[in-house]
């Protein structure tokens, strides 16, 4: 800065000096001014030559700069949050009895936190309030649905551990209210697969060929109570009962464009895992498919159970099965509306009919990909075992992001 101060005196003295030198009766000599302007000349180069430096600092500057940025976003990006939701109404009669419902319940509240350590090693979990709120005498609680690591052993194999939904059926991974129809989630997926059911242990999943993934789970089990139905024995891994590991494999199909075909097992050699109630093996098996074609969509599930020992069998319990079958059209993007048709039994080797019926016909208005209102009737015929029938009215909304 002071080699230019000094630089633009001496041009404004040359300038000054040529300006005068014809009035002047003394001028400078040819060589004098010749001197001055060889000197002029060096001190702009050496002012090149710093404004070239200091270039070369603020671009320095600048691309650090740049470079901190960049590391800082890839960094908040490793971090991701992410979520659902649902409230639920309502308004259903009961045709055997004086079990009505009317209510109104924010059924779920839902965050995933997941954080990704570098491109094959990840953490994934998944938070959830039910009914509103938790707590000593109140209708909901707060569980821990996923917290697991997942490490990839290359483009077409991963292990993971930690606390993982079961790969089974068709709702237990993904149940975000915007991906399915209907208010509730189908009694099918709930009481005989059952949904949503979690448990600890590791996973492994390899990619056999392009569009075929299997999957193979060693994980803590169900624990069946006196009522032997799958859902009454869920743990949820909270200082679960573990004499006992269960084991899952899975397989899935997708190589056909807009067809998922996949099926599961779940093994166990102890249902009620060491807490007695005359309990022995038990195995699940089910299958299921998804198929869209332009407009139209559907899915069906068969589920089924067989359990050994003489506590399932003297209540009928040893067999209990499931199946649904659901066709949808989506009249446009927003709109949609669907019929299903379920069927289950928790009591199949029982001599008293104990079969459920139940036909639900709705719509769902997305309003954005991830936000929905849904609306649906259902309808019960139930068995001379089954004590309630309920039919009416069910409306919801629900999101995701």
């Amino acid at each position: 800065m002071q080699l230019k101060q000094n630089l633009n005196k001496k041009l404004i003295a040359l300038a000054a000096i040529l300006s005068t030198s014809m009035a002047a009766t003394a001028a400078p000599s040819n060589q004098e001014i010749m001197d001055m302007m060889l000197e002029l000349k060096q001190e702009i180069k050496q002012l090149k030559n710093e404004n070239a430096s200091l270039k070369g600092e603020v671009e320095g500057v600048y691309v650090a700069t740049d470079e901190a940025i960049k590391a800082q976003a890839k960094q908040a990006t490793k971090t991701t949050i992410g979520g659902y939701g649902e409230l639920h109404y309502n308004t259903l009669e009961d045709q055997k009895g004086n079990s009505d419902s009317d209510k109104i319940d924010f059924h779920r509240y839902v965050l995933f936190i997941n954080h990704e350590y570098n491109d094959s090693l990840r953490f994934v979990s998944e938070l959830e309030l039910e009914h509103s709120i938790a707590g000593e005498g109140k209708a909901g609680e707060i569980e821990l649905e996923q917290a697991y690591v997942e490490y990839d052993l290359n483009d077409d194999t991963s292990i993971s551990a930690g606390l993982m939904l079961i790969p089974v059926g068709i709702l237990n991974e993904t149940h975000e209210p915007n991906t399915f129809y209907g208010v509730e989630r189908n009694p099918v997926e709930k009481n005989i697969i059952p949904s949503t059911w979690w448990e600890g242990g590791a996973k492994i999943s390899h990619n056999l060929s392009e569009g075929v993934n299997v999957q193979l789970m060693a994980h803590s089990g169900l624990a069946a109570t006196s009522t032997f139905k799958p859902r009454d024995g869920r743990q949820k891994v909270g200082s679960a009962k573990s004499e006992h590991f269960a084991y899952t494999g899975a397989v899935k199909y997708t190589k056909i464009p807009g067809l998922t075909l996949g099926g599961a097992f779940n093994y166990q050699t102890d249902f009620a895992n060491g807490g007695g109630q005359a309990a022995d093996a038990a195995l699940l098996t089910e299958v299921h498919a998804i198929y869209k074609k332009d407009k139209f969509g559907l899915r069906a599930l068969y589920a089924a159970w067989d359990i050994d020992g003489p506590g399932a069998d003297a209540l009928g319990r040893d067999k209990q099965f499931g199946y649904y079958i659901e066709p949808s059209y989506q009249l446009t993007e927003s709109i949609g509306f669907f019929g299903r048709f379920n069927k289950y039994d928790n009591s199949d080797g029982n001599s008293t009919a104990t079969e459920v019926k139940q036909t639900d016909i709705g719509v769902n208005w997305w309003i954005d990909p991830q936000v929905v209102f849904k609306a649906d009737i259902q309808m019960q015929s139930t068995g001379s075992g089954i004590s309630t029938e309920m039919n009416g009215l069910n409306v919801g909304m629900g999101y995701a992001f």
